[in-house]
């Protein structure tokens, strides 16, 4: 039986694991039932992958969307693996086909979607397989607490109890401490573990601005970017088209993609934007979830996402390869009214809203942040970093006033009332309200009740949004939105800190853009031969009808034109060079490197 590591080498053609996916592979085999958080990019797919070609018994893959099924098939297949899914889009000769390859133990890997699994004779099936392992894919989705929640995928907290002798690995890039709890307490009854490694992204570059001129805000972002691929996020289908063709008018390989289009139009866009280099996809949320095009250089989202899991998730589609990219979101009043229209207009339970209108205001306290990006990001997700030097705060800081004063009377008031309030109460003892809830609690009565009166309510919840972006106060979303004192909270209320505030109306200073494109930060990389090899490359895929990144993603293409191997031998150390891509791929690349 080969290890792991073997497996990782002659199969894949790494030499040594990211951080994390040993630990993961480790438990899985031991029979672990596991819930991973790794960020976008990690490598999560090779952490089920490893252990299903050591296992005898076949391995499950629910996936939540079909061209992310078939990319990984082809991925797979192009490192010499066999693998199969059955999909919606398929005839039914070839769900057949698929099928007798599982049954017949020619591949041992199979994807699913969660509704094709749940079906009654398909359980019935899977279960004659006896598989040793379910893996689920984008494991956000089972929870009502996460920001996609998906009904189907409920349906899965069920496989422990019919498949009692297989594990079940989950794997997601997008869940705060309390989706993770609800997912994990779903899937495995208390009976397993939840691995975090992590949520930082230090090749993305992040930075917020307020909408002015959408249009001028959007080519001084694209300015430097003509010749890479990229992403633009819009709220509605209509600007989406907008947004498209304005692009095209400034000589963009622009292609719109949103849920009005036919299917058809959206996989030829889809298809487009995964084999074509630089082109902008300019999109609504319909586009994205399991896009793994590596060599997406920035994300710009021109409406406010809904929430900070969902801005997370967007914008960790850019760098995959790890080389830098650069995200910018603008955000305006408009967008914060759209947003909390779409919340109330949602036909579900009053405690869902809840949960959504507190993690809308967590994603405003982040555009809001007056320190670094990546602190107030990170720290949403319950994870401590220092300041980056790599976002617009770090790089070009806002102008602040000392509002010590004022952050210790909202600090004084969430304390005195039980760090058991929203916002909305909190504010209103401090401004000295009359309402049935401060009278019923005698809320009145507190030091703390009318010391903020000298400043209006806007005021305040501008401070109470910064003070949760910097990381003084927390948003509890699971005890519906109250307002906790953190440790740098309590710092500012022993007088140990202060607190530099951005006044509402007082415009921050601009982030400085990145001088160069992503290429030129690339050392010893001859760029006329890497041009060359990605022309080969996309070559091979169109004959292929696959995905530029499954014959050979960005960092080896990169690794291969810093190197520049002269053999077959000198090919097969480069990294993402496997045995079987080496035996399909590597003569044609060797001419390029070698001439």
């Amino acid at each position: 039986m080969s290890t792991p590591a073997q497996i990782l080498h002659d199969v894949f053609g790494y030499t040594a694991f990211r951080p994390g996916q040993e630990e993961i592979v480790d438990l899985i085999l031991k029979g672990e039932n596991v819930l991973a958080v790794m960020p976008t990019g990690s490598g999560k797919s090779l952490c089920y992958q490893i252990p299903a070609l050591i296992f005898e018994r076949p391995t499950i893959v629910v996936s939540p969307l079909t061209a992310l099924m078939d990319d990984q098939v082809a991925g797979l297949r192009a490192d010499g693996v066999e693998a199969a899914a059955i999909h919606s889009g398929q005839s039914r000769e070839t769900q057949i086909a698929e099928w007798r390859k599982v049954t017949s133990g020619q591949t041992k890997l199979l994807y699913l979607s969660p509704e094709r699994l749940m079906l009654d004779n398909m359980l019935a099936a899977i279960d004659r397989l006896d598989p040793a392992l379910f893996v689920i894919d984008e494991a956000h989705c089972i929870s009502k607490w996460g920001p996609s929640f998906r009904p189907e995928y409920e349906q899965l907290t069920r496989l422990q109890q019919l498949f009692p002798g297989a594990r079940v690995a989950a794997f997601t890039a997008t869940a705060d401490k309390a989706t993770r709890a609800d997912i994990a307490a779903k899937l495995f009854k208390g009976n397993g573990r939840i691995i975090l490694h992590g949520f930082d992204r230090p090749n993305l570059r992040l930075a917020v601005a307020q909408k002015t001129h959408w249009s001028k805000q959007l080519l001084a972002f694209l300015a430097d970017k003509k010749g890479q691929a990229g992403i633009v996020y819009c709220l509605s289908r209509k600007f989406t088209d907008e947004v498209a063709d304005f692009l095209k008018e400034h000589g963009f390989n622009a292609i719109p993609y949103h849920a009005g289009q036919e299917a058809e139009l959206r996989k030829r866009n889809q298809d487009r934007f995964m084999s074509e280099e630089a082109v902008v996809m300019v999109a609504t949320i319909a586009f994205g979830m399991g896009i793994d095009k590596p060599d997406i250089r920035y994300v710009c989202h021109l409406n406010l996402p809904s929430s900070m899991e969902a801005y997370y998730q967007e914008i960790g589609r850019a760098g995959r390869d790890g080389l830098p990219a650069e995200t910018l979101l603008l955000y305006g009043l408009d967008d914060m009214r759209m947003r909390r229209m779409f919340i109330e207009e949602d036909g579900t339970d009053e405690a869902h809203k809840l949960r959504e209108r507190k993690r809308l205001d967590s994603l405003i306290s982040y555009c809001e942040a007056t320190q670094c990006r990546r602190v107030a990001l990170l720290g949403y997700f319950d994870e401590e970093t220092q300041a980056c030097g790599n976002c617009d705060n770090c790089l070009s800081p806002p102008v602040t006033v000392d509002a010590t004063r004022q952050a210790q009377m909202l600090l004084s008031a969430i304390h005195r009332t039980g760090q058991v309030f929203g916002a909305g109460h909190v504010i209103d003892v401090l401004l000295g309200a009359d309402t049935e809830k401060i009278r019923a609690r005698g809320h009145e009565n507190l030091p703390t009740y009318g010391v903020g009166k000298d400043f209006p309510k806007s005021y305040w919840q501008s401070v109470v949004r910064q003070a949760v972006a910097g990381g003084q106060i927390a948003i509890n979303v699971a005890k519906y939105g109250c307002l906790e004192i953190t440790e740098r909270g309590r710092a500012i209320l022993k007088g140990e800190a202060g607190f530099a505030f951005r006044e509402p109306g007082k415009k921050s200073a601009r982030a400085s853009r990145r001088a160069a494109a992503a290429q030129a930060d690339l050392p010893e990389v001859d760029h006329a031969l890497l041009s060359r090899l990605k022309e080969l490359r996309l070559r091979l895929a169109r004959e292929r009808q696959v995905p530029a990144y499954v014959v050979f993603p960005d960092a080896t293409l990169i690794e291969m034109a810093r190197r520049r191997p002269g053999s077959l031998d000198e090919m097969a150390e480069i990294s993402g060079v496997g045995a079987r891509k080496l035996a399909q791929f590597g003569p044609a690349f060797l001419d390029v490197t070698r001439s």
